[in-house]
């Protein structure tokens, strides 16, 4: 025969029982008139990626070649350009026999097969197709979910998902097309298993060759076959720090379940002793979270004590139709440690250096136009002699109930009510007493709106009453009352013109605006502060109704602020590609309420708030916020920041900031600046890559520099930093990063950072990872866990 000739080995079943079932169908639709259609085929999305086991052992089974002979049902012998054909399975030889009885194929001669993507190449192969048991001799592979490849003597298949391979090599290493080419890294073994299903490679008496140096032979190493978790021992975590030492972490990982894990982590500081740490995650239908927990016993850097943190998150979605709600959902949030020095000594838990630790639970509810949260809150307060503070106040507990309605005949009314006892040591709140608080607020706005303009007239009563666990020091009451009404009324135009700067065509907009607030005085000053605070002067909270945050002070006002904000927008994607705004306030009064110890405001003109923000282009962009007091002509606070990033792998950012200094004996206040950076070294010698795609760099043999700078002007000396560097060699990253983090007045810890990253494969040292995310914005890593790719990208 020649080679146009081709021969079906199996009866495809299905197709049989296909052709039937039509044939019942149209004698029903010949007696139907009323069903008289033609058959349309069921149109499939995609072709199947797994093709399930059942439907594998139906599948047609087709081979061509430029000679074919046999016997029917017995066996084919293809000679020339073989070719047989099975599902996901594709094999090409010189020569092929295949034994229908037992479903058995033998290749000789340039054999290669694709089994769903993954490629084997050799002389000799002898399989059972249904099964995929056999042997391949002399073999070299390429997995497709890694792009790993190597050889070996021999392979048994086990199944279509594990294999065996004698005196096997493996690497992800590209091969290059020269003489004498070795890979940078590779890893050698007496038996290398694979599977497939798992995505596990498990290597015995292995040797890991990089950079022409070979490790000691390992009794057995097991590495993953694609970004899935898997079971195992992680690579050491090898670190320098000024606080523990050279710490050696052994973490082990423990795929429970796709929805849960666990890791256990115990540590080898040489300044300090042991650390046990482990860390659970779940991921329920109803219910989420993560538990980790660290132990350290006799503590050499602190006396021997035993040292311990616990932190754990957990969210549930309980049944709120049983409740008669609409959503009803609960949060448990601990954060406990052992001592207050923790936070100084321990910079790489969940908490990093926070002095206050938020232990929170919460049950939040809906319905209708309702809302509410009944809570408890409890803080663990980490002290510092050089830099002490007060502790908040618990909330034990709190119990809040909301109705909000909007265009009610025109109208938008909310009701908010809260309940709370606060609770604190009363000797660390200058001697003011536990106490519980009932809060209301009702309000009623009418907004008219129209395309150009916004007028919303607004009517607002608070009402307070407070219980007293002892007399107060101000005025030895035991409880007390206060209502409070306030209007407000906010007002604006928005006018449009086109326009056109620097040769761009803008939409630009000029919105004025207008905020009356009247809060008649009641005095105040005399109760006790559980949750408030002065606000801070900016955009978002000039245009409010309340200087203070928290409930315990509502500001006598009868003040205007009066701005006007401008915008570019671009016409045809409507971005906005910069914004300036300026605003000020007119006191027509004084501000009598204040805080305890304060003054009363008795300013006429607030300081001129400035602002602008600026988005030219997608790559750069400009922020800034400026306090300036008219009257002593200077600024009391100043922000500006600017970033540049043009691609990924390139980002520059900058910031200054300016605090003045409320004291009266100085002049000087808080300067700082904060410079972060990664880009590609080789840009300066004009190598400027190219981009593969997002997570996988911009070619081999680069070099990137990362950091971030944050250097106070005032003390002039690093607050914080981090300085290093990036090499991609397109099979392996290596990294070196060196990070310090203030943990006090006068103390700073400072440790180094070493990763081998063997792409595809392990990462051996400590990662830099997270460091470089929390402290560079915009960092794009060298590479980045992707879905694995599909078998027809490889496909035969």
């Amino acid at each position: 025969m020649n080679r146009a000739t081709r021969r079906r080995c199996r009866p495809p079943l299905p197709l049989a029982l296909l052709s039937l079932a039509l044939l019942h169908a149209q004698g029903a639709w010949a007696q139907d008139a009323e069903l008289d259609r033609p058959l349309v085929l069921k149109r499939t999305p995609q072709l199947a990626e797994t093709i399930p086991p059942l439907l594998r052992s139906q599948l047609p089974t087709f081979v061509d070649g430029d000679k074919i002979s046999g016997r029917p049902d017995l066996e084919t012998v293809v000679e020339g350009n073989a070719t047989l054909r099975r599902g996901d399975l594709s094999l090409r030889a010189d020569r092929l026999e295949y034994y229908q009885p037992d479903d058995r194929a033998r290749a000789t001669g340039n054999v290669r097969i694709n089994q769903a993507g993954n490629v084997y190449e050799g002389p000799e192969l002898e399989l059972k197709l249904e099964t995929f048991e056999g042997f391949f001799n002399k073999v070299r592979y390429r997995f497709l979910e890694t792009g790993g490849h190597g050889d070996a003597e021999r392979i048994d298949f086990v199944d279509s998902n594990v294999s065996v391979a004698r005196r096997a090599t493996y690497t992800t290493c590209r091969p290059e097309d020269y003489p004498g080419w070795m890979p940078a890294w590779l890893l050698s073994a007496a038996t290398l298993t694979t599977d497939t299903e798992d995505n596990v490679g498990v290597a015995t008496n292995a040797r890991l060759t990089f950079m022409g140096i070979t490790t000691p032979p390992f009794p057995s190493l097991s590495f993953p076959l694609s970004n899935d978790r898997k079971s195992g021992m992680l690579p050491p975590v090898i670190g320098i720090d000024s606080v523990n030492g050279i710490d050696i972490t052994t973490p082990y990982y423990w795929n429970i379940a796709p929805n849960r894990d666990a890791t256990l982590y115990p540590t080898v500081m040489s300044k300090r002793g042991i650390n046990l740490g482990t860390e659970f995650r779940y991921l329920e239908e109803k219910y989420s979270g993560e538990i980790r927990a660290d132990y350290m016993p006799d503590d050499r850097l602190r006396d021997g004590r035993d040292r311990w943190g616990v932190w754990t998150h957990h969210s549930q979605t309980f049944d709120a139709q049983y409740f008669g709600l609409d959503s009803l959902v609960g949060t448990l949030a601990i954060n406990r440690v052992s001592d207050n020095d923790y936070w100084r000594d321990f910079t790489r838990t969940p908490s990093l250096t926070q002095r206050l630790l938020a232990n929170d639970g919460s049950l939040n509810w809906a319905k209708g136009d309702w809302s509410g949260v009944a809570r408890v809150l409890s803080y663990q307060t980490l002290q510092y002699a050089p830099a002490p503070i007060v502790p908040p106040y618990d909330r034990m507990p709190q119990i809040t109930a909301n109705y909000n309605k909007f265009d009610w005949n025109g109208f938008d009314f909310s009701l908010n009510n809260d309940y709370t006892r606060f609770e604190a040591k009363p000797l660390e709140q200058g001697g003011q007493p536990n106490g519980e608080r009932v809060f209301s607020v009702a309000s009623l706005s009418r907004p008219f709106l129209t395309p150009g303009t916004f007028v919303v007239p607004k009517v607002m009563l608070n009402a307070t009453a407070y219980q007293f666990d002892g007399p107060l020091l101000t005025n030895g009451a035991t409880h007390a009352d206060r209502v409070v009404p306030t209007f407000s009324l906010d007002s604006g135009l928005i006018f449009e013109r086109d326009a056109n700067y620097f040769g761009r065509a803008f939409r630009q907009t000029l919105e004025p605006r207008a905020f009356y607030v009247y809060t008649p005085f009641r005095n105040q000053n005399y109760l006790p502060v559980y949750d408030t605070a002065q606000n801070d002067f900016n955009f978002a909270t000039v245009y409010t109704e309340n200087a203070f945050s928290g409930d315990d002070r509502i500001s006598d006002s009868n003040l205007l602020t009066l701005g006007v904000t401008t915008r570019l927008i671009d016409p045809d994607t409507g971005a906005e590609a910069a914004r300036f705004g300026i605003a000020q306030r007119l006191r027509f009064a004084d501000q009598l309420v204040t805080m305890p110890g304060g003054v009363p405001v008795t300013d006429r003109f607030s300081d001129l708030l400035l602002g602008a923000q600026i988005n030219w282009t997608p790559k750069w962009s400009v922020d800034g916020t400026v306090q300036y007091n008219p009257d002593t002509q200077t600024s009391a606070r100043t922000a500006i920041s600017a970033r540049y990033n043009p691609s990924p792998y390139r980002t520059i950012s900058a910031a200054y900031r300016y605090q003045a200094d409320t004291t009266p004996t100085s002049n000087d206040g808080n300067r700082a600046v904060d410079v972060s950076w990664q880009w590609p070294l080789n840009d300066l010698w004009g190598d400027k890559g190219q981009d593969l795609g997002p997570g996988r760099g911009q070619g081999g043999g680069r070099w990137y520099a990362v950091g971030r700078l944050n250097y106070s002007l005032e003390s002039s000396k690093l607050t914080d930093g981090v300085l290093g560097f990036e090499y991609d060699g397109c099979c392996w990253i290596g990294r070196v990063v060196l990070e310090r983090v203030t943990t006090g007045q006068a103390t700073a810890s400072t440790r180094i950072m070493f990763q081998l990253e063997l792409v595809g494969f392990a990462a051996l040292g400590s990662s830099p990872r997270r460091t470089l995310t929390q402290n560079i914005q915009r960092y794009t890593p060298l590479r980045t866990p992707s879905i694995g790719p599909s078998r027809f990208t490889n496909y035969d």
